[in-house]
């Protein structure tokens, strides 16, 4: 049950994050949000170093900085996949791969649900793909490279979270400051290398920031939960934070919330009580 409960607040963390950085995206471009966000990440977790205690092993080093390369990768493929669209029929898909490979890779390494998991966890990846579907896209299709986008994306995201979940129990936050600090040097380089094309609009600079904090907090408990719960239960439902982005729209920006979304937010809930009850 604590393992959920991480779990679900790293998910509405994730949700949270990045309603705020797609906010502060539309002010300038993307990796001028995220050289804010991403050092305002790295500051939280090292403020957290004294409290939660932090072993820079072998383990911890190798895991962590592996889990910050494949961030890096998710985050360019990511935001590549949606430029090209449709983002409801890409969006999903992203989301679904996200969750799929580390439910497989925890089943692989042994881990056992109980009688409602077979029933709650294809609950919870349907809610993930219905949650994240946008409304109608009519007939557009996308194309072959907009699909492999959208699956490489998908990829890189579930392995920053099977790396973060391999690296050693006893090691504290050091895997999270590891794979911040690598992924921040990636995305700042990027940045460096493409100064010209940013553009001259400032970033929404408290927005970005809060956006980094929010991350940071959701990497925090899926690592909590992860070391107290199974990996297959705590991706899955890590992987709902679309619903967080959905309400969060909904509440601000007065957007409406389509009865595909409605649906899948009753079946997060349906799942997130079966998974419980495992």
């Amino acid at each position: 049950m604590i393992a959920l409960l991480l779990a679900l607040g790293s998910s509405l963390a994730y949700g949270c994050a990045d309603f705020l950085g797609g906010l502060g995206a539309r002010k300038a471009h993307v990796l001028r949000t995220v050289m804010i966000a991403a050092p305002a990440s790295l500051v939280v977790e090292l403020l957290l170093w004294p409290f939660l205690g932090a072993s820079f092993s072998a383990g911890a080093l190798g895991w962590g900085a592996a889990s910050g390369v494949a961030s890096a990768a998710a985050f360019a493929l990511l935001y590549r996949t949606l430029a090209i669209g449709p983002m409801n029929v890409l969006s999903p898909v992203t989301a679904l791969v996200s969750a799929m490979l580390p439910v497989g890779v925890g089943l692989l390494q042994g881990e056992h649900l109980g009688v409602a998991g077979p029933v709650g966890l294809p609950l919870a990846l349907a809610a993930v793909v219905l949650v994240s579907a946008g409304h109608g896209s009519g007939s557009v299709r996308p194309s072959r490279t907009a699909l492999l986008l959208a699956l490489g994306a998908g990829a890189a995201i579930a392995l920053q979270l099977i790396f973060l979940h391999q690296a050693p129990s006893d090691s504290g936050v050091a895997p999270l400051i590891t794979g911040r600090a690598v992924s921040s040097a990636v995305t700042l380089g990027a940045a460096g290398l493409m100064l010209r094309r940013l553009g001259s609009e400032r970033p929404a600079y408290a927005m970005a920031a809060a956006a980094g904090v929010l991350d940071s907090v959701a990497n925090l408990l899926f690592l909590l939960a992860a070391r107290s719960g199974d990996l297959a239960v705590v991706a899955v439902i890590t992987a709902l934070y679309p619903a967080g982005t959905v309400l969060l729209a909904r509440s601000v920006l007065a957007e409406r919330i389509h009865r595909g979304q409605l649906v899948g937010l009753g079946t997060a809930a349906a799942a997130v009580t079966l998974l419980a009850l495992t």
